[in-house]
Parts: structure tokens; sequence; C-alpha cells
């Protein structure tokens, strides 16, 4: 039986990760921190410098930023958010933009009103924004999570400054390290849903009304809709397709938001948009649903607890194994059946690499999920890939440690080449 530790623990994790965003988290980050540093000035900066890290340049340089009119790239994201973004919002900053001013968000890039620039031997997620008005000036550093504010200055006095950040606080987010596949599933039965009702409630509404939306309309190349107009409408194929579609709207610049998971909305809309398919196929009740949801974002946050939330590992795959450990619960698998599960996909499609947020992640989570849900298959006949095979190792959470260590060590370079690259160097 869980203590009543654990069980606060798992419920402060959910509420902390299971936040709403409008548009891809790294360039709402940035307009976030350029919004700030504007509040910090008290008035309309002459001009703004971003620094980002390698991931963050990775991340904004081929997705549209909402409410901008289609614009790319950083100096897009900072100069919305300066102009007309909300720093009181978070990660829905942009949602105050009026139309009426992408054509001045437009004017001021092509006038150089923004300068950006790459850092080099910062953390992953690091961003630092400044604004100017004559002789005053303010700053904003953000570090490790997309709104965690390590430090403010205004005319080079220091307003605030924590090395770590709220959000970093195990007091406030939980303490990841605690998660294991055991607990999960068993806070997952237990806990009283009200206490997490509203974050999953949230988190159906939104993200079903994105893949809606990805569906009814061109979004990218459309690689929801293409894979229901070539093979049907079979659940097997609607939880790829769904889930598919939510991205496709996303990553070219739809305005609805999105409950993100891990600091990303495509993993928020792939650990929850195949669980709900599959819970409207199967008929269960609201409340197998939502313990359904609670496994798959819990077993996707432990994953990428080890691994970071940027890195070259694509954050798709362990968002999949998530989908995949709650349709086996939703199909009365339990503790062996959830962990063949998510052993068998993460074999499968453990080595998808991430180049950046884009278009094409909608076809990358259509193949992850496709994987998790074969995971489950091969799960319900009780087969699984075996330990020593690989990066199998001894069981689930020895098998997630291993992927853990190449995402998070393994990989570095790979993200090394991956920017640089991106980056024509």
């Amino acid at each position: 039986m869980l203590n009543k530790n654990t069980i606060e623990n798992y419920i402060l994790i959910l509420k902390s990760e299971l936040i709403e965003a409008l548009g891809c988290t790294e360039p709402i980050a940035i307009a976030y921190a350029a919004a700030k540093a504007k509040s910090v000035l008290g008035k309309e900066p002459e001009r703004i410098e971003v620094g980002c890290s390698g991931n963050i340049v990775k991340n904004v340089k081929s997705v549209v930023v909402p409410n901008t009119g289609g614009l790319i790239g950083i100096d897009a994201a900072a100069v919305a958010g300066v102009l007309g973004g909300d720093s009181d919002k978070g990660l829905q900053v942009l949602e105050s933009v009026k139309r009426e001013q992408y054509s001045v968000i437009r004017k001021l890039i092509e006038e150089d009103y923004c300068r950006v620039y790459h850092l080099k031997g910062v953390e992953k997620l690091y961003i630092e924004a400044k604004v100017y008005a004559g002789n005053e000036s303010a700053e904003v550093y953000i570090e490790d999570a997309h709104t965690n504010i390590v430090k403010i200055t205004k005319n080079g006095k220091v307003l605030f400054e924590n090395n770590t950040g709220s959000q970093n606080n195990p007091e406030s987010a939980g303490d990841k390290t605690l998660l294991n596949i055991k607990d999960i599933i068993e806070f997952a039965e237990t806990v009283d849903l009200e206490m997490v009702r509203e974050p999953l409630e949230r988190q159906i509404a939104a993200n079903t009304a994105i893949a809606e939306e990805g569906i009814k309309n061109d979004y990218g190349v459309s690689v929801g809709k293409t894979l229901l107009e070539n093979y049907g409408s079979d659940v097997t194929v609607r939880a790829r397709a769904m889930a598919a579609a939510g991205s496709d709207a996303r990553m070219s610049g739809c305005s609805l938001p999105v409950v993100i998971n891990s600091g990303s909305g495509n993993q928020g809309i792939t650990v929850s948009v195949p669980v709900i398919e599959y819970a409207k196929e199967l008929k269960v009740s609201e409340e197998k649903l939502f313990k359904a949801l609670i496994i798959s974002n819990l077993v996707s946050i432990h994953q990428k607890a080890q691994i970071g939330n940027l890195s070259a590992y694509c954050g798709a795959v362990s968002a999949a194994a998530g989908s995949g450990a709650g349709i086996a619960y939703l199909n009365g698998g339990g503790y062996e059946e959830i962990s063949r599960t998510i052993i068998n996909t993460i074999a499968n499609v453990g080595g998808i690499v991430c180049d950046g947020a884009k278009p094409s992640c909608a076809a990358k989570i259509s193949s992850a999920v496709g994987a998790a849900i074969l995971g489950y298959q091969l799960s319900a006949k009780g087969k699984v890939f075996k330990s020593g095979e690989g990066l199998v190792k001894g069981g689930v959470e020895e098998t997630i440690k291993s992927f853990g260590r190449v995402g998070k060590k393994g990989m570095e370079g790979t993200d090394i080449e991956i920017i640089n690259i991106m980056l024509d160097r």
C-alpha cells in the first residue's frame, strides 16, 4: 500500500506537468522570456536580444509560431512576445496577440529589431532575453524548464536569482526520482480521482480538440488524414492518426492549446490521444479512462526524468510507451502486461532521433504509437524481448534506465551533430 507522501508526490507531479500551452513549447518559452523582460523594463523596448542553447535553436528553427501569421523562428517568437505577449499567462503567453499585430511583427523582424545568437556551454534548455530602451535594460534567464526563470535583472541590478528555479524544486513540482512502474499502477488504481480530475479533464478536452482540428483541416503534410484515408478507421489506425493529426496542427501554428507532458505538447498529445481512442472503442467508464491516463502520463514522465526534457532521443518514443501502457491497462492488463508493453515499445523504436520540432514529428508519433500498439499486442500473448537482447535489461525498470542512459549520455554527440547540421556547420 502506498504511503501518504508517495500519493501526494504523484499528485504533485501530475498537476505540475499537465499544464496548457499554446504552440510548440520552445518558441513559446522564448516568447515568455521576452514578454517577461518587457514587463520588467516597464516600457516598449527599442531593441531586443535573445540567446539560446543549441537544443532550443533546434526546436524553434522549423516550427510555426502561433498567432504570428505563419512566421517561423526565434526572432518571430521573441518579437511576438514583446509586442503582444502576456507573461502572466505562462505557456499561453501568445494568446493575447492580435491579428492586426501580425504585420507589425513581420516588419520589426525585417528591420532587425531582434538580434539572435547561439550559446554554447550552457544547459540544453537555456534562454536569455534582453530588452533595451535608451539607457535602460532588463534581462530574463530561463533554464531547465520552459518557464523556469532563474534570474531577472533591471539596469544591471539583480532583482531575482535562484540557481534552480521553482520548477526544479521537488516541493513544488514533485520528486520524479520516486517514480516506478509498480507504484504508478497502484497509484492509478487507488488515488481519489477527484484529486487529479481537473488536469485529466483538460487533457482530454484540449488534446482531443486539436486532434480533431488536424483531421478536419490541412496542416503540415497531413499525416493523420493520410493514415485514415489509406488504412481505414480501425482503432489501431485511429489511435495513430488522431495523435499524428494533433501534431500536424500544432507544428504548423494551430492556435488551439494542448495539455503537455514532460514540457512537450507533442508528448502530451501522444500520451493521451491514443488512450482516449481506445477508451472510446472499448466503451470503458470515465473512471477507467482516468486511471489509464494516469498510468500513461506517469510512465512517460518516469522515462523522461532519466533522459531530460531536451535530448537527441525522440520524446515521441517515451510518450508512446506511456500510451501503450495505458492501452494495456484499458484492456485489463496489470503490472506484467504493462511492463512487457513498455519494454517491447522502447526496444523497437528507441533509436528514433530528435532533429527538432517540425511537421515530420507527426510521422514519428505515428510510428511510435504503432510500435506501442504492437508492443501491447505482443505482450497480450505473453511475449517480450528478453534481457540481454540489445539494450533490454533485467525487467522494466532496468530497461528504462538502459534507454535513459543512451538518451542522456550516449546521444550527447549525436545531439551536437544534429544541431551542427541544422545550422549548416
